[in-house]
């Protein structure tokens, strides 16, 4: 059956938004009297819900976490969210979906505002259909629930019909739990190892490796 839905994570997919990010922790956790050099284990915060991100590395009351937040944003918001690039061949990528009339979605657990801010800054917000991810007071970042409801938002298709692309365990994970077929990219933040360990269906090394896919799907 040919894919008439696809469902994009961002961070780590489309955008190569590690730069941005860590020093938006960084600035975080100076503010917070903390210092963090590992680079390599900075960018692995890519990906989950940033409460989820500080409240298990490094603060134990909410309260500190809340504030955390707010220090992230404080320079995520006027600096960080531009130190960030498309992949190559992302553009082109959705660029091809949309003019095949795939219905396509956004998947993140990035606040939807700053999502939306990021798809116009790189204007591409009009290749999609739906745009759906976590809320600013921190809830629904996780990837089930935001799967969810991009498939409400795109009318409850099919799950044979739609696919997810993503370059982390909880991409592939939250696209299982409701029967959607997975993509994992290996040129994002996870490992192949930690995509196929998830159940990943494909692996890709590249935005334009996803033509072959569908196209091998259609012929099958």
């Amino acid at each position: 059956m040919t894919y008439t839905h696809i469902l994009f994570d961002l961070d780590g997919t489309l955008t190569d938004s590690s730069p941005g990010i860590v020093r938006s922790i960084q600035h975080a956790l100076v503010k917070m009297g903390l210092e963090e050099k590992d680079e390599d284990k900075l960018r692995s915060f890519v990906g989950p819900g940033l409460k989820y991100t500080f409240r298990r590395n490094y603060f134990y009351e909410e309260e500190d976490v809340e504030q955390a937040v707010k220090f992230y944003r404080s320079y995520f918001s006027t600096k960080g969210i531009f130190e960030n690039e498309l992949y190559e061949g992302a553009v082109d990528l959705l660029k091809s979906l949309h003019d095949d009339g795939i219905k396509i979605a956004l998947a993140t657990a990035k606040p939807t505002y700053f999502a939306n801010i990021i798809l116009k800054h790189f204007e591409i917000r009009d290749y999609f259909d739906v745009v759906v991810g976590s809320h600013l007071n921190g809830n629904r970042t996780d990837k089930r629930e935001i799967i969810a409801e991009v498939m409400d938002q795109l009318g409850l298709p099919e799950v044979k019909q739609c696919l997810m692309v993503g370059d982390r365990e909880y991409d592939i994970m939250g696209a299982k739990h409701h029967g959607i077929k997975t993509v994992g990219v290996n040129y994002g933040y996870g490992s192949p190892k930690e995509l196929l360990d998830a159940g990943a269906d494909h692996l890709i090394d590249s935005p334009s490796e996803l033509l072959t896919i569908l196209s091998a799907v259609e012929q099958a």
